[in-house]
């Protein structure tokens, strides 16, 4: 048995159409599944692979309604939901003396709530599959390593470390529940952390 064979699988990638997501979109499509992306705006270019063509639902992650009519329309397609990423997130670096208080709400809304809205209704249609079903965060190293410059972003992605471990607790054994801290991901968005190209070489090393 292969267990990274997906084939019949399906997969809800958040932020799926570009960077990181991107990159976990492609992935699970080469092993066979078929995958879900979400976000306010459809890619320029679908991911394509084994299982297909990418799925595309425009969802705001942010609106609990968006995502409940999101996990509807997954369940009246599909038939199932196996695997969920909460993928969708990231922010701008911002001085925390001076941002101001609705920026640093967005961005605590999309790192932390989002990711909670969209657990709680993939686990409502995983609970009910024999096979149950998983649910992947994708955190930060800002969480072990808390930068001033993210401020919000790591405290929401220590937040949704935090969640991971309840909700895991809470729905186990039909469905697990996992965050993952990667180190430096290169994409498209990495010079606004990590500067020229000098200093992202000098983080990958």
């Amino acid at each position: 048995m292969d267990i990274l064979d997906f084939t019949g699988k399906v997969v809800l990638v958040t932020g799926g159409a570009r960077g990181v997501g991107r990159g976990i979109t492609q992935s699970f499509l080469d092993r066979g599944a078929t995958v879900v992306i979400c976000g306010r705006n459809a890619p320029d270019t679908p991911s394509k692979g084994k299982g297909g063509e990418a799925h595309f639902i425009a969802a705001d992650v942010r609106d609990a309604g968006q995502v409940e009519a999101m996990m509807a329309e997954i369940e009246k397609t599909f038939g199932r939901l196996d695997v969920a990423i909460n993928n969708a997130g990231g922010a701008p670096p911002s001085d925390p003396s001076t941002v101001s208080p609705r920026f640093s709400e967005s961005i605590i809304k999309l790192n932390l709530i989002a990711p909670l809205f969209v657990s709680q209704y993939a686990n409502a249609i995983m609970q009910k599959q024999e096979t149950g079903g998983s649910i992947v965060n994708i955190a930060s190293v800002t969480v072990p390593r808390p930068e001033p410059q993210t401020a919000a972003y790591g405290a929401a992605k220590a937040g949704l470390c935090n969640l991971t471990t309840a909700h895991a607790l809470a729905w186990a054994p039909k469905v697990r529940v996992n965050a993952i801290i990667a180190g430096l991901i290169r994409t498209e968005l990495a010079h606004l952390h990590y500067g020229d190209e000098e200093g992202i070489a000098k983080v990958a090393a």
